[in-house]
């Protein structure tokens, strides 16, 4: 069972919380919270803030023509891949304002319009773009208001359950941008804060000013250098963990081929990325094998197999899962409740130290 320390006051515990012991100022207790028959809920980090442990992610449905695009994305099926996910029992959603140079969260408003059990929706602000859509870093005061106010026109939304910075840039700022996030927080416009991409000392720097909720970090089993210091840290100090990219941006679906990354649009990212391009792409596609066999065991696919393999972490409170349509959404959705045995966990890691020295 994985397990979580909370720096503040614990929330009330509801049916199936289990407190167990005060440790170096900190109360841990178990994730068992549940509120929606069998769906397992995981407090995140200090706030009472109540998560599926999967949340749904809306990167790729901004849409194509920008920066960091996943290349055409029909908005239709956005919305319906939303609906669907919401209607297999994902309470949360992660976008940000740049996703699509506020697309995304245009795209979900449209999709909760009239939605009646509203899911929590996070989103992010410090990466702005011009009248010419290029992508610059902020962090002054006045640009984060400036963003937290258009992002909640777009969401339809008077405030924002958790508000991320989404890198640490410009670092000199990181200071400047916390204090107005809490001061933000204060006015009732957002719920809670976090962080996206900070290290250690950067962590430390903001919580001398106000406590940090959350970090996101991109975490999978090719991208664990936040094993060594920033989860113990996230773990040891109430810090919820929502980690992106579990399945590598799709690497370790079970559905990518060197044929597909080949076919893939002009203004897709990943066509430039070196885990989708060999050497890597070749030895990243037996490992989705190596997911398959133990996958198949259960009757789960090689990416739920590979965002299972991150929620074994104990500082991981639950991992954003990306989906552009129903069919995509349906089978990432068993990561709501599919588990890794510590055996087929340490078959995993046992294959990575060996392929992946």
């Amino acid at each position: 069972m994985a397990m979580l320390r909370s720096c503040a006051t614990p929330p009330t515990p509801r049916r199936g919380a289990r407190f167990l012991k005060l440790k170096a100022g900190f109360l841990i207790y178990s994730f068992v919270m549940t509120t929606t028959g069998s769906q397992l809920l995981r407090t995140l980090g200090n706030s009472d803030l109540q998560l599926t442990p999967i949340g749904f992610g809306a990167w790729a449905i901004g849409g194509g023509d920008w920066t960091y695009a996943w290349g055409h994305q029909d908005d239709s099926e956005s919305i319906a891949a939303i609906h669907r996910a919401l209607d297999l029992g994902i309470n949360w959603i992660d976008t940000a304002a740049v996703y699509g140079l506020g697309h995304s969260e245009v795209v979900v408003a449209r999709a909760l319009k009239g939605v009646s059990h509203k899911p929590y929706v996070f989103t992010k602000c410090s990466l702005r773009w011009g009248s010419d859509r290029s992508i610059y870093n902020s962090l002054k005061a006045a640009s984060v208001a400036e963003e937290l106010e258009a992002s909640l026109r777009r969401l339809g939304v008077e405030t924002i359950d958790l508000y991320q910075v989404h890198w640490p840039n410009p670092e000199s700022e990181i200071e400047e941008g916390w204090e107005a996030l809490a001061r933000l927080r204060e006015q009732g416009k957002i719920r809670w804060i976090g962080v996206s991409n900070f290290n250690v000392e950067q962590m430390k720097r903001a919580m001398k000013i106000a406590p940090i909720t959350s970090l996101q970090p991109p975490y999978s089993m090719l991208r664990r250098a936040i094993e060594t210091e920033i989860l113990p840290f996230t773990l040891a100090n109430g810090i919820g963990v929502i980690n992106y990219s579990p399945m590598l941006s799709g690497m370790l679906t079970g559905k990518m081929t060197a044929e597909r990354v080949a076919a893939m649009p002009p203004d897709d990212w990943r066509r430039k990325a070196p885990e989708f391009n060999e050497p890597k792409l070749s030895r990243n596609l037996r490992l989705v094998e190596e997911l398959r066999e133990i996958g198949n065991g259960h009757g789960v696919s090689p990416g739920v197999v590979a965002v299972a393999w991150t929620l074994h972490h104990p500082a991981v409170t639950a991992a954003i899962v990306g989906g552009r349509s129903t069919r995509q959404v349906e089978e990432t959705a068993q990561a709501l409740h599919f588990r890794l045995s510590d055996e087929e966990y340490a078959r995993i890691n046992a294959y990575l130290a060996s392929n992946y020295a």
